[in-house]
């Protein structure tokens, strides 16, 4: 293992902590935000979706960015617009101020996360060994660290700029600093990095229907997660007659137990390999779902929340590490595996815009707790496409060198 890829990989580390913080400290502190900008109930749901909207054109645009430019330069800038925009929430004072601050936010995350998981899968190929889910683990420290701190921010009544401005004023130089590390492409023992990106004006990546599978329980598990998120305090509080305060307990463990898992599933997939891992954390997620849609009570209930943290928490990374590889393996030109993570990408925001309002209005013409067995039959349906995680067998046969790209998220002595 060289010291290219030690420094790329805590840079990216860093990069995934730092957006896991800004992202958390915008959507924990929503009713802030309306109420600083006087933002109805009726319009808030309008600035809500179009985040997640706009992530997705954003996330379009990278695939097209990064045919010209290396992901770490999308990476490198797309963070701190991202940071900036945060702070412009947070110091607005007009409804002009917060969509635009709002649409700059969106447009940045979709290119952000593309650019992370990009980098993310080429660092795992290099490797030759599972290290995605440490990189999305990251991600959940910076969700817990973002969260404790919109609460502190909450409970002392600070003003957003108030909250914000130390946060952004901390990681913005660090993210920068940080960004000089960042390794494209695969790196060699050596510690060289070749070029992932493609030449100028050749397109690249694998079609549509090979990705549907991926693209499927990308969308699946992303509903899940905006069940918990968005719905697990009502459900414990108006449903299994919780308090307000045990009701918020939920979400908070569903974080910890998300960055359990993800902090020991690398150990998983190289043991086991990523199908077997992707199997078992939808068992354990759609479990955890009949808990939730079963429970006699609100302790019961956090316990089907916490059983579908553990099993989530591994779907995502593993999808954009299979979606690499298979890139990889229909299509060697530089730039496939980039263009694959960038549309799946897509499908993070496909699924968090129809998780909550599928809920919500199951909820209301039929009952919560049938609604939560929708996610879990979802959920499940990722064990029937877990074929897709598993990397084709080597082509050159038994006692011969294997090919680099069925390395992920496999194990192996790697680099």
């Amino acid at each position: 293992m060289t010291d290219v890829l030690r420094r790329g990989r805590v840079s990216l580390a860093f990069g995934f902590f730092a957006q896991g913080v800004a992202f958390a400290l915008l959507v924990t502190r929503i009713p802030a935000v309306q109420d600083r900008y006087g933002v109805s109930d009726a319009l808030l749901p309008v600035f809500l979706a179009a985040v997640p909207v706009l992530a997705g054109v954003g996330s379009v645009v990278t695939e097209r960015w990064v045919r010209r430019t290396p992901p770490s330069r999308v990476l490198r800038w797309s963070q701190p617009v991202v940071l900036l925009a945060l702070l412009g929430v947070g110091v607005g004072d007009r409804m002009a101020v917060l969509a635009v601050a709002l649409a700059v936010f969106g447009l940045a995350v979709g290119a952000l996360d593309a650019s992370m998981n990009m980098l993310g899968v080429s660092l795992q190929r290099a490797y030759r060994r599972s290290i995605m889910l440490g990189f999305h683990a990251a991600y959940s420290l910076g969700g817990i660290l973002g969260a404790s701190l919109a609460w502190a921010g909450a409970h002392g009544d600070l003003a957003l700029w108030v909250s914000y401005l130390p946060v952004v004023a901390v990681l913005l130089p660090a993210a920068l600093a940080g960004s000089r590390w960042y390794v494209d492409g695969e790196a060699d023992a050596g510690g060289a990095a070749g070029s992932q990106g493609p030449r100028k004006g050749e397109s690249a990546g694998v079609g549509f229907v090979a990705l549907l599978p991926l693209c499927l329980v990308m969308t699946f598990a992303y509903i899940g997660d905006s069940t918990v998120s968005n719905w697990s305090a009502k459900y414990l509080q108006d449903v299994l007659g919780s308090s307000e305060q045990t009701a918020t307990v939920p979400y908070n463990v569903y974080m910890v137990t998300t960055l359990v898992g993800r902090a020991v599933g690398d150990f998983g997939v190289r043991r086991f390999g990523a199908a077997v891992v992707v199997r078992v954390g939808a068992v354990v997620a759609a479990c955890g779902f009949a808990v939730v849609a079963g429970a006699p009570g609100a302790w019961v209930g956090m316990l089907g929340f916490t059983l579908v943290g553990l099993g989530l928490c591994v779907l995502v990374p593993q999808t954009f590490a299979a979606a690499g590889r298979l890139a990889a393996e229909r299509d060697g030109r530089p730039g496939a595996s980039d263009a694959a993570v960038a549309r799946l990408n897509v499908f993070n925001y496909v699924g968090f815009l129809i998780g909550s309002p599928l809920v919500g209005a199951l909820g209301d013409v039929w009952s919560y707790r049938g609604a939560m067995l929708v996610p879990m039959v979802l959920v499940l349906v990722t064990v029937v496409y877990a074929r897709s995680f598993e990397a084709q067998p080597d082509r050159y046969g038994g006692g011969h060198e294997r090919s680099r790209t069925a390395d992920v998220g496999r194990g192996g002595n790697g680099l």
